[in-house]
């Protein structure tokens, strides 16, 4: 069985607009209240606001709950197996636990707590009491506008779903002279996923001219298979001029089959957006007519500053997606375990998230 967006759109609709909705834990006393559902995926819109300190559904903003944002939680279930939010969705949504709450008082849905892993020196590892998660149970449902908590044997390990390993990663000499190492690193990981996500989805992509140098499990991560040697070779960027200039120097760009760029992608790691933005913006000048995703690669922590950044007028026609460190990397995860093939437009903007007129709601 497969969960879809208009799968939970579907449950949330069925529930009363005149009740206000409580989260888990007791300690939470800010309620939730459905304004709006658009069918059939979304988006959502919700009140949320605390009446023990007089807030009301008459002086509480409208907050959207994101047609992405379900697909990435839908994608993330299978029946009878728990998932934990916020390692699924990370820090990129703020409305992601009154998405929980929501789905918790849908009959399908339960909250559980699965014994966890702890590894531990020595001896090796411990079961200790786990985390919230959620579990989509669709063979025994429960009474709609409750919520109930599921019994569960199953242990889970609170280690990463994945990580892109650099043990063996070496930065030339000349790429560590002006940046701290650590970020410069992170920002290489970063960049490995997405080679390996573009080599999986049977994308060609294009790193930066002065990252090609970098060595990844004793191979330069120019050489490695499917990445692009020269823009020349690229007649989506070689048929315009001072598109192979304006792109030289950009993180990341996907090719497909000849004829489509779906991602054109700046990786920033604990530094302003603004350079990445603007390297962007001098190749859609170059390529006005040219259909692709402009993306920010960020940390989940930076979404807020991403949108600010985007939302600025000489940004604005990028239309600039966010694609979060914990979405690369649990894409990278679904592409090493699945093998996946063949994927959608529809598929790859599940994991990014517009930036376009919102705000940190």
């Amino acid at each position: 069985m497969r969960l879809t967006a208009a799968d939970i759109v579907s449950a949330i609709g069925q529930l009363p607009r005149n009740q206000f909705y409580h989260y888990v834990s007791p300690k939470t006393r800010t309620v939730i209240q459905i304004v709006d559902v658009t069918y059939p995926e979304g988006p959502i819109t919700i009140k949320r606001f605390n009446p023990s300190d007089g807030g009301t559904p008459f002086t509480s903003p409208d907050e959207s709950i994101s047609a992405q944002m379900m697909w990435r939680i839908a994608n993330a279930f299978l029946p009878n197996h728990p998932i934990n939010f916020d390692r699924v969705l990370g820090a990129s949504y703020n409305t992601r636990s009154a998405l929980e709450a929501l789905l918790l008082h849908t009959p399908q849905f339960y909250y559980c707590y699965p014994g966890r892993i702890e590894v531990t020196s020595g001896a090796g590892s411990k079961i200790k009491h786990g985390h919230k998660h959620v579990m989509w149970c669709p063979d025994k449902p429960h009474q709609a506008v409750k919520m109930e908590e599921a019994e569960t044997d199953i242990v889970i390990s609170e280690v990463a779903n994945v990580d892109v390993v650099y043990e063996a990663l070496v930065l030339p000499d000349a790429a560590t002279q002006e940046i701290d190492i650590d970020i410069k690193r992170r920002h290489s990981q970063i960049q490995i996923a997405l080679i390996k996500i573009g080599e999986q989805l049977g994308f060609r992509t294009w790193i930066a001219q002065n990252d090609k140098g970098i060595i990844y499990k004793n191979q330069r991560i120019g050489e490695m298979n499917g990445v692009v040697q020269s823009l020349q070779d690229e007649k989506m960027i070689s048929a315009f001029d001072g598109a192979s200039k304006a792109a030289h120097l950009i993180d990341c760009i996907w090719f497909k089959n000849g004829r489509l760029m779906p991602a054109v992608m700046e990786v920033e790691h604990s530094t302003g957006v603004t350079s990445g933005l603007a390297r962007m913006k001098n190749l859609q000048d170059a390529i006005p007519a040219l259909r692709t995703r402009y993306v920010i690669v960020a940390h989940d922590d930076d979404r807020d500053k991403v949108l600010r950044e985007a939302n600025k007028p000489q940004f604005q026609s990028l239309d600039t997606k966010f694609f979060s460190y914990s979405a690369v990397e649990e894409l990278y995860a679904l592409c090493e375990r699945r093998k996946i093939r063949g994927v959608t437009e529809e598929f790859l903007d599940c994991f990014m998230e517009s930036t376009l007129q919102l705000t940190s709601a």
